[in-house]
């Protein structure tokens, strides 16, 4: 407890001079090579019987420590738990003892001694040798309340995994889920392949890739945000049962449902459809639940979600039937969809076809309501440029969605395989990509050329391996089941400037700024005359919050802080071009008294950058981004 009151940096010092003392004294346990252990923790709990009164040797992290004049107790922790170990200075010897009495809360020990009970009927080892194999610098979070600070938990996962068991059990599961999964698939006769990363053309999926250069070869290359195209090159080749399991990265926000890399499970069957990928879905599932949960009932915060009987399937224009109570069977021309997304207040876009709205339809009022395990059968051709159109009606394809928890959890075709459809595909896809869709797909010739070469019928299917391990441990969020998330850099430096700058601001809301040699956000720089800008009453505000507007591919929500003590709640249509996590702690300009407007664009004076409105209110706000080093409530002259 006297050690919790010290000042962190005194804490440090005190470990530094232990370390200090130790190497003088030739006992350096950073020159240790190897320590030779022949149990864990549990396994020596587990087989107390068959071990009591034998000699065991383990080694982990020393975790708590009691000492008593000439015995001592402390706990260690490795792989599979803790066990306790009773130390004696009679049993290992008195400078032993004494180096034993200096050893702090973290270090990493090995213990080597004979199994016994204590008179509590603890099961526990009678050391006889204490060795410290190395010393923690820095002292651990406090015992009883652990890590619970959720940033500090993702960013110093290694602090994590020790002070909480539970995390450290969602990824010992998480492995098994993985090592079961191919187990099943070896077993179904699929052969593990691996594919590249760094691709010329990042096709596959709607998402905007990642982009870098290749020095080597002076290209420009991006990161895969799918493992399709490949694999189906292998089918062409004759491997006829193809999956993959690897890293895919797109370019795309952080929530509790996604992180721009994530692990994603692929496969390919030859000489099959979309029904036998639903018959493979179905078996998978039903195993990995039985195997690691150890029933095919699972339970997702508090909701029970049956694996074990046969799962629904629903067509995706009856899926919005049903819960919209539109049936676009009886739509039949784009002006119709419209008119439909506009009566139901579904937002869409210029370049959105009939096909396109009815899977806003389904996103906004069909996905949650996915709880149980559910396929989503036959959807729009404009949306799955990859997939075999249905024979008695080509406005559709042959492709599933498998839903769980309201979440896509995998996503099959029946695998387009004519050249020259496909080639008409990439077309299509081409036109929206020339209008300014960074989901879209560009052709990839070499892939065509495989298809021309000829491709047998193919199921395909892929999984999300994150959203998976996330429903099998009842993990909230995917930074819960990854064990490095992609966080925003922290720099000491500049966080300690910002600190300082905000801090004078709040003394100076009111003094004036010349905005004069401040750079234009590159977004903005085609879009507006600053110098009729410039004219405008606005005031400089803080971004301090922003996040995703629920079912909205437009809108951001912020928290503005314009110097004063009142905060701004507002919505602005701007998500395409920026994530969230790039515009907090940024600098806007803020133009006040203008009608709320709804769509991004220019207004009638060439001012109007992105429209929003304050919620609750009817003022006007408008943003332009500029140097974040601008004090909040600062005024232009």
């Amino acid at each position: 407890m006297a050690e919790q009151n010290k000042d962190a940096g005194e804490l440090v010092r005190v470990r530094r001079n232990k370390l200090e003392e130790l190497q003088s004294a030739g006992k350096n346990p950073f020159e240790i090579m190897k320590y030779d252990t022949t149990h864990h923790s549990m396994e020596i709990k587990d087989h107390f019987e068959e071990l009591e009164g034998k000699e065991v040797s383990v080694a982990g992290r020393m975790m708590f420590k009691r000492v008593m004049g000439k015995a001592s107790f402390c706990n260690i922790q490795d792989l599979e738990g803790r066990i306790q170990a009773y130390v004696a200075r009679d049993e290992i010897g008195v400078e032993e003892y004494k180096d034993f009495k200096k050893m702090d809360i973290g270090d990493i020990i090995g213990i080597k001694g004979t199994v016994f009970v204590t008179k509590t009927g603890e099961k526990s080892i009678h050391a006889k040798e204490v060795v410290l194999l190395s010393k923690s610098l820095k002292p651990l979070p406090e015992k009883f309340h652990g890590l619970k600070d959720t940033d500090a938990r993702y960013r110093q996962r290694y602090v994590d995994l020790i002070m909480n068991e539970e995390s450290k059990g969602t990824f010992i599961k998480r492995s098994k889920i993985i090592s079961k999964i191919r187990s099943f698939l070896d077993g179904q006769g699929f052969m593990e392949v691996e594919t590249p990363m760094l691709v010329p053309n990042a096709g596959g999926a709607a998402a905007r890739p990642f982009e870098t250069h290749y020095n080597a070869l002076d290209e420009d290359v991006k990161l895969r945000i799918s493992l399709e195209l490949y694999l189906k090159r292998l089918i062409v080749g004759g491997l006829e049962k193809v999956y993959e399991i690897g890293r895919v990265f797109r370019n795309e926000g952080v929530d509790t449902r996604h992180n721009p890399e994530f692990t994603l499970m692929e496969l390919y069957q030859a000489y099959t459809d979309y029904n036998g990928m639903m018959e493979l879905t179905e078996n998978l599932y039903r195993y990995l639940a039985q195997e690691v949960v150890g029933s095919t009932t699972i339970t997702y915060n508090g909701i029970e979600m049956d694996l074990g009987k046969p799962f629904e399937k629903i067509t995706m224009v009856d899926a919005v039937k049903k819960y919209a109570g539109v049936d676009f069977d009886e739509i039949h021309t784009v002006e119709d969809a419209r008119k439909a997304a506009d009566e139901h207040h579904v937002e869409y876009e210029e370049l959105h076809k009939k096909g396109d709205i009815l899977n806003l339809f389904f996103e906004e009022f069909v996905e949650d309501k996915l709880v149980q395990p559910t396929f989503v059968l036959d959807h729009p051709v404009e949306i799955s440029p990859l997939t075999k159109k249905k024979p008695e009606n080509p406005d559709y394809v042959e492709r599933f969605e498998f839903f769980m928890n309201g979440w896509e959890m995998a996503n099959a075709y029946s695998e387009l395989n004519d050249p020259i459809d496909q080639r008409e595909r990439f077309k299509a896809q081409e036109e929206l990509l020339a209008q300014g869709d960074e989901e879209a797909n560009s052709t990839d010739e070499d892939f065509l050329n495989a298809l021309e070469i000829g491709m047998p019928p193919t199921g395909g299917i892929g999984f999300g391996i994150d959203r998976m391990v996330m429903l099998l441990t009842d993990s909230s969020a995917i930074r819960d089941v990854l064990l490095f998330p992609t966080m925003k850099s922290l720099d000491a430096k500049k966080g300690g400037a910002k600190a300082e700058k905000a801090a004078a601001a709040e003394k100076k809301t009111a003094e004036k700024v010349d905005f004069s040699n401040v750079k234009i956000e590159p977004l903005f720089e085609q879009m507006i005359d600053f110098d009729t800008f410039s004219k405008s009453d606005f005031r400089a505000v803080k971004i301090e919050a922003c996040e995703e507007v629920p079912k909205s591919k437009k809108l951001l929500k912020f928290t503005l802080n314009d110097g004063t003590d009142r905060k701004r709640t507002i919505l602005s249509g701007i998500h395409e071009y920026y994530e969230p996590e790039e515009l907090i702690g940024k600098t806007a300009v803020a133009i006040v008294n203008l009608p709320p407007r709804k769509m991004m664009g220019i207004d009638s004076e060439g001012m109007l950058i992105s429209a929003v409105h304050e919620e609750g209110g009817s003022e006007g706000l408008n943003l332009l981004m500029v140097d974040d080093r601008i004090p909040a409530g600062a005024k232009l002259y």
